[in-house]
C-alpha cells in the first residue's frame, strides 16, 4: 500500500498549494471574490423586509424605489464577483493540472524499466489523463464549498437569529434530519458510483480489445461473443444509471417533504406571532427567504466528503506516482567517444518474482569493433544480457565495464547516447518518415543526412515511392508500412545516430527472404567499425561474426568462431544441425509442392 493511503485533507491541500505559490495573488483575488459573492445571499434575504413592509404595507415611495434598485445592484455585485471567482478558479486549476501533468510526464520518462514491467499501460495513461483532473476538481470544489457556502450559511443563520431566534430553532431542528438523509443517500450513491466505474472499465476493456484484436475477432468469428460482452457491460451501466437516478429522486423527495413540514410549522408559529404584532409581513418574508436559501448550501456542505474522498483517492494515485523512485543515475563521468570495449564480470540478474536467475555468473569480454553473436534457445538470457548494457536494468551481482569504467560511473544520458538499438519489435511514431529516422535529433540534422541514412539502410526506394516521400505520415507504429520497411527505417535511425556500440536483437527474424536480404545488407553497412552485439535465431545470419557466444539458462556454454564451434560438436553444433534439418525439410516440401503444380 502506498504511503499516501493515509493522506488527509490537510496533507492534500498542503501539497497542492506548493504548486500555487507563484499564483498567490490570483488565489487571494479568488477567495475575496468568493467571499463577496457569498455575502450577497444574506443581503438579498434581508432586503425582503423593507420591500414588503415599506413597499406593500406602508406604501413608502422611497422604499418602493431604492429596494428594487438595491436588489439590482446586489445582483450586479454577485454577477461580477462570481465571474471573477469562476475565472480565477479556472485559471488556477488549469495551471495546477498542467504543472502536475508535466511533472508526471517527466517522472514517466525517468522511471526504470521494472516499473513498466509491473504496471499496465492503461493505468499509467489514466493517472496522467484523468486522475490529475480529479485531484484539482475535487480540491477547488471543496475550497469553493467551504469558503463560499460557509460564509453564506453563517450570514443566513445570523439573519435568521436576528429576525426571530425562536423560529430559527425550528429551522435548526430540521437541519440534522436533512443532513442525515443526505449522508445516507450519499453513501448509497457513492457505492453506485464505484459500481459504475467498474462497469465503465469493463465497457472500455471490451471496446479496446475489440479494436486492437479486430482481425482475430473476424477470422475466428468472435463477433457474437464480443457483442454479448459489450451488451452485458452496457446493460450494467444502464441499470446502474437508473438506480442512481431513482436514489437521487428519492433523496430530493424526502428532503422536500421534511422541509415542507418545517415550513408548515414555521408558517403556523409565524401566523401566531403576527397576531401579537411582533412579527411583520416583511419579517416573515425575510425569514422565509433566508430559510429556503439556507438549505442548498447546507446540502452542499454535508455532501462535501464525497468530493473530498474522491480527491484524496486521486491524490494517492498522483502523488504516489510522483514519489516513485526514478532510474538510479549517480554517475558523474560523461562518456564522450568510447572505444567500445565491453566486459561482463560475474554478472548475475533475476527478474522480480522469477524462480531462477535470468543470468548467472556471466563472464564475457568484447573487444572494440568486434561483432559478437549471442545464440541459444528462448529464455537463455540473451536479451537480458544486452538489456544491461544501456542500463535498462542493473545487475544484482557482478559488474559491467565500458572501456574499463563501470557503467554506473557514467551518466545515463551520455551512456545511452553512444548506443544504437535495432530490435525485432520495431517502435515507430505516428509522424513523418523523416521524423522517425531523425528521432531525438530532428532539429540537429539536415535533410541530406536523413536521405543518406535512408539510402544506406536500403530504404530510399520505397520512401521516395510514397505520396509525400520523407514527409509522409506512417500511421500508428508504422501501420502503413510492411515489416521489412519498418525494420529498414529502424536501421536508418540507428545509422543516423552513428553510435559506436550497436545492439541487434533478432532484427531479421520476422522477415520474408527478400526483405531479410535487404535488411541484412543494410545491417552490414550499419555494423562497420562498430562494437556490435547480435542476437539471432537464424544461425545462417551470424556465421561471419567474429565470435559466437552460446548461452543456456543464463550461462555461457561456448565461445568461438562458426567453424570452430561446429568442429567442437557441442551445443552450437546441435542447434545448427536442428536448423539445417528443419530448413532442408521446408525446402523439400516447397519443391514437392512445385512438382505437384
Amino acid at each position: 500500500m502506498s504511503e499516501h493511503s493515509t493522506l488527509d485533507s490537510f496533507a492534500l491541500y498542503k501539497r497542492l498549494f506548493r504548486y500555487l505559490r507563484q499564483y498567490w495573488k490570483m488565489f487571494a483575488v479568488s477567495l475575496l471574490a468568493m467571499s463577496l459573492a457569498a455575502a450577497t445571499e444574506p443581503l438579498f434575504a434581508s432586503l425582503m423586509k423593507p420591500l414588503i413592509d415599506g413597499g406593500f404595507v406602508d406604501k413608502d415611495k422611497n422604499a418602493m424605489i431604492w429596494t428594487p434598485l438595491a436588489i439590482v445592484g446586489l445582483f450586479l455585485v454577485r454577477g461580477a464577483t462570481s465571474y471573477v471567482n469562476e475565472y480565477t478558479t479556472s485559471y488556477l486549476s488549469g495551471h495546477l493540472v498542467q504543472s502536475l501533468r508535466q511533472e508526471m510526464f517527466g517522472k514517466l520518462l525517468r522511471l526504470p524499466n521494472r516499473y513498466f514491467d509491473d504496471n499496465a499501460s492503461g493505468r499509467l495513461l489514466s493517472r496522467i489523463a484523468f486522475d490529475v483532473g480529479m485531484v484539482t476538481e475535487a480540491g477547488f470544489n471543496v475550497i469553493t464549498v467551504v469558503v463560499k457556502d460557509g460564509i453564506t450559511v453563517i450570514g443566513l443563520l445570523a439573519l435568521l437569529l436576528y429576525t426571530d431566534w425562536q423560529l430559527t430553532l425550528i429551522c435548526l431542528a430540521v437541519l440534522p434530519l436533512v443532513t442525515l438523509i443526505v449522508r445516507v443517500v450519499g453513501k448509497r450513491l457513492r457505492g453506485l458510483s464505484r459500481q459504475n466505474q467498474h462497469h465503465m472499465a469493463q465497457l472500455t476493456q471490451v471496446l479496446g480489445e475489440t479494436i486492437d484484436c479486430q482481425r482475430v475477432v473476424k477470422i475466428y468469428g468472435g463477433e457474437a461473443y464480443e457483442s454479448d460482452r459489450f451488451a452485458r457491460a452496457a446493460g450494467a451501466i444502464r441499470h446502474n444509471a437508473i438506480k442512481q437516478s431513482s436514489m437521487s429522486s428519492l433523496n430530493t423527495g424526502v428532503t422536500q417533504l421534511v422541509i415542507s413540514m418545517a415550513l408548515a410549522a414555521i408558517l403556523y408559529f409565524a401566523t401566531l406571532r403576527a397576531h401579537t404584532g411582533n412579527f411583520t409581513a416583511g419579517d416573515f418574508m425575510s425569514f422565509l427567504t433566508a430559510m429556503l436559501m439556507l438549505f442548498a448550501p447546507v446540502k452542499r456542505i454535508t455532501s462535501i466528503s464525497q468530493s473530498l474522498q474522491r480527491g484524496l483517492a486521486a491524490a494517492e494515485s498522483v502523488f504516489g506516482f510522483l514519489d516513485e523512485a526514478p532510474e538510479p543515475d549517480h554517475g558523474r563521468k560523461v562518456l564522450a567517444q568510447p572505444r567500445g570495449a565491453i566486459e561482463f564480470s560475474g554478472v548475475t540478474f533475476r527478474y522480480p518474482g522469477a524462480e531462477r536467475d535470468a543470468l548467472s555468473g556471466v563472464d564475457l569480454s568484447i573487444r572494440p569493433g568486434e561483432t559478437v553473436a549471442l545464440v541459444g534457445s528462448s529464455g537463455s538470457g540473451k536479451t537480458t544480457l544486452v538489456s544491461l548494457i544501456p542500463r535498462f536494468y542493473d545487475p544484482a551481482d557482478g559488474q559491467i565495464r565500458l572501456d574499463g569504467v563501470p557503467l554506473s560511473d557514467y551518466t545515463l544520458a551520455s551512456l545511452r547516447s553512444q548506443i544504437a538499438l535495432v530490435s525485432q519489435e520495431v517502435v515507430l511514431f505516428n509522424d513523418t518518415v523523416a521524423a522517425n529516422i531523425a528521432y531525438g535529433r530532428l532539429g540537429e540534422v539536415g535533410r541530406d543526412a536523413i536521405v543518406a541514412a535512408a539510402r544506406a539502410a536500403n530504404a530510399l526506394e520505397f520512401i521516395e515511392a510514397m505520396p509525400q516521400g520523407f514527409d509522409t505520415l506512417i500511421g500508428e507504429n508504422g501501420v502503413r508500412l510492411s515489416g521489412g520497411q519498418r525494420q529498414r527505417l529502424a536501421i536508418a535511425r540507428a545509422l543516423l545516430k552513428n553510435a559506436p556500440i550497436l545492439i541487434l536483437d533478432e532484427a531479421t527474424s520476422a522477415l520474408d527472404t527478400q526483405s531479410e536480404r535487404l535488411v541484412q545488407a543494410a545491417l552490414e553497412n550499419l555494423m562497420k567499425n562498430r562494437t556490435t552485439i547480435v542476437i539471432a535465431h537464424r544461425l545462417s545470419t551470424i556465421e561471419n561474426a567474429d565470435r559466437i557466444v552460446v548461452m543456456d539458462q543464463g550461462r555461457i556454454l561456448e565461445v568461438g568462431g562458426h567453424a570452430a564451434l561446429l568442429a567442437a560438436k557441442g551445443r552450437y553444433a546441435q542447434l545448427h544441425a536442428i536448423q539445417f534439418r528443419d530448413h532442408a525439410a521446408h525446402a523439400g516440401a516447397a519443391l514437392s509442392d512445385d512438382g505437384r503444380v
